[in-house]
């Protein structure tokens, strides 16, 4: 059995599209920094001028974290009494 994958990076994307009015297909290899784990997907790459520039998007999960961590999230232990004097 293969090996349990957390993350995944590269230093290189691939780009696939297809135009719309001819319908030829183009692939480009772009120099993109990949990062990808089950909160979210990481993009970075350099600006016109040199700066580093990223996109995110976050999986449902990572959402969900981003609220946990900032407040907005449930206001109950999803651990089923972890943090209440319990001993687990």
């Amino acid at each position: 059995m293969g090996e349990e994958i957390f993350e995944i990076v590269a230093h290189v994307v691939t780009v696939e599209v297809r135009d719309e009015k001819t319908g030829e297909v183009y692939r480009r290899d772009l120099p993109i920094d990949y990062f990808e784990n089950a909160n979210f997907l990481r993009l970075s790459g350099e600006n016109l001028d040199g700066s580093l520039s990223q996109l995110v998007f976050y999986t449902p999960r990572g959402i969900e974290r981003v609220k946990d961590i900032t407040g907005k999230g449930p206001d109950h232990d999803r651990c089923g009494g972890h943090g209440h004097g319990e001993a687990h």
